[in-house]
């Protein structure tokens, strides 16, 4: 059993850090500014005073927080993890993050003797809850391997992508894909509701063709039902296409529709959107076709 150190234990940190512990794993944790899971609390994780701690407990540190700023404070910060890593340990950043920021911060901590993965996630929270994650791995093959049975309690379909920035290059392109068809099933339902067409009905249609997809399986109902509570929020899905339109002009190239989604999520957040779920995009279209879906 491995000593493992979990930073950020909120919507999908705290079930995959109840996979290791579940699985035998002794967890150390840091408390912020919130009250740490009772679940795991009582299930005997540790609790940590920082981040320095928890890394001078665990032999590999994951973190699982929101942005690029958070891990490098994480990290990096007065009592952070790199000071008090000691050569021979692993960190795995479980966050979507800048690939740009990731590879620095990798090279910072190789130079402090130890091994670092970028990892992030895709699944959201039932995926998280059902330890089903997509797992996506920047890092070295042999840390990968060692890591690997720990990715296996929680997720599903594991992939090292290649060195370090690659883990977080794949979720962004991730996040891409996702964006784009979320706002292609939000055009199509919206056409079909003003069109007089009953948009369950050409939902339950598409499912069964060449347009069905687990977008609009999931997403579609919740456009149908306005079941708009907060599961992945648009401020988030706003960060990641700010990466991927980051990377876009570092790389000199275009991303036309990634930046036309990205102004539909800018109109949701416009009128308090943000912290809903990003299938929310929907009303968007709807205030500029003055139709409703549902």
């Amino acid at each position: 059993m491995s000593k493992i150190g979990f930073i950020g234990v909120g919507i999908m940190g705290r079930p995959m850090a109840g996979h290791l512990r579940a699985a035998g794993h002794e967890l150390f944790l840091v408390k912020h500014r919130t009250t740490l899971p009772k679940e795991l609390v009582d299930g005997g994780a540790v609790e940590c005073a920082s981040s320095k701690e928890v890394a001078q407990q665990a032999e590999i540190v994951i973190t699982m927080v929101p942005d690029t700023p958070h891990v490098e404070a994480v990290l990096f910060g007065p009592d952070g993890v790199a000071e008090g890593l000691s050569a021979g340990k692993t960190v795995v950043d479980m966050s979507s993050i800048s690939p740009i920021e990731t590879k620095s911060f990798a090279n910072r901590i190789n130079e402090l003797g130890c091994d670092y993965l970028d990892a992030p996630v895709s699944g959201g929270e039932v995926g998280a809850k059902n330890a089903a994650l997509t797992i996506m791995v920047g890092g070295p093959q042999a840390t990968f391997d060692k890591i690997k049975p720990l990715f296996e309690l929680m997720g599903k379909n594991i992939t090292l992508v290649g060195d370090n920035g690659a883990g977080q290059t794949a979720k962004v392109a991730n996040q891409i894909v996702v964006a784009l068809t979320i706002e292609a099933v939000s055009e199509a339902l919206v056409f079909a509701a003003k069109a007089g067409v009953d948009p369950a009905r050409v939902r339950d249609a598409l499912m069964g063709g060449f347009a069905g997809s687990r977008i609009l399986e999931v997403h579609g109902e919740r456009m149908i039902k306005r079941t708009f509570d907060p599961g992945f929020r648009i401020e988030l899905h706003q960060k990641d296409l700010n990466l991927a339109l980051a990377g876009a002009r570092a790389l000199n190239m275009s991303l036309p529709n990634t930046a036309a989604t990205q102004e539909l999520f800018n109109a949701c957040a416009a009128h308090g959107w943000g912290g809903m779920d990003h299938s929310t995009l929907v009303r968007a279209l709807e205030l500029l076709a003055n139709h409703e879906v549902g």
